[in-house]
């Protein structure tokens, strides 16, 4: 399925032909090489890897710059694949850019939510779990854990402070509004994970595209 990678610029909004205000996230897509054609017959599946935003020589180990050079390509920075559907065909040094996504299409975009630390239960889990009653102080705090005489211990998998954030989060169904192709700019409709310059995946929504 067509995948493009690329890195948010921040959000807008933009008006639509019947004065709707529509909330964007300003996406600079692409563009992306492809760097490899996997085959059934040499890796077992069929996919494309491609390539993402340019990168000095320094920056990249000997075992990927003889990748790249073996094409002749130029060295980048971002890599990433995807599976190739029956009909789709790509081959080394192709170009895939924000132009050949289909506005009005939904997509699915991929990032790493922002950081935010170690934060306590109620920020973290966004649920109130402290004692209210018996003039108790302590509003914000998890409350007790202890399961009682049975079983004697806090089950797995208990909810509370810890690393919040930076997580990889799939917005799902964002629908493409604009593209502008000769700034290599996607804009879609509402938020999408990540700070502003956060490397993003944008491929065609596995769900409910046609609804």
């Amino acid at each position: 399925m067509k995948t493009i990678l690329g890195k948010k610029i921040g959000m807008t909004q933009i008006f639509s032909e019947a004065g709707e205000v529509i909330p964007v996230t300003v996406i600079e897509a692409g563009p992306v090489v492809v760097t490899q054609v996997k085959t059934t017959e040499t890796d077992g599946y069929n996919a494309a890897q491609i390539g993402f935003e340019d990168t000095k020589a320094h920056r990249v180990n000997k075992p990927l710059t003889g990748h790249f050079t073996k094409n002749g390509l130029d060295l980048k920075k971002h890599l990433a694949e995807f599976r190739l559907e029956d009909g789709e065909n790509y081959e080394v040094g192709q170009t895939i850019t924000a132009a050949d996504f289909e506005i009005g299409k939904k997509l699915d975009i991929t990032g790493t939510s922002k950081g935010k630390g170690t934060q306590g239960n109620i920020k973290r889990h966004g649920h109130h779990r402290g004692p209210t009653t018996h003039g108790s102080k302590h509003k914000r705090l998890a409350g007790a854990l202890a399961a009682g005489t049975y079983p004697s211990r806090v089950f797995k998998g208990n909810k509370g402070p810890g690393r919040m954030g930076r997580d990889t989060v799939t917005v799902q169904n964002v629908v493409l509004v604009k593209v502008i192709e000769e700034r290599n700019l996607m804009l879609v409709r509402g938020a999408v994970p990540g700070v502003k310059g956060g490397l993003l995946r944008i491929q065609y929504a596995v769900k409910s595209q046609d609804k």
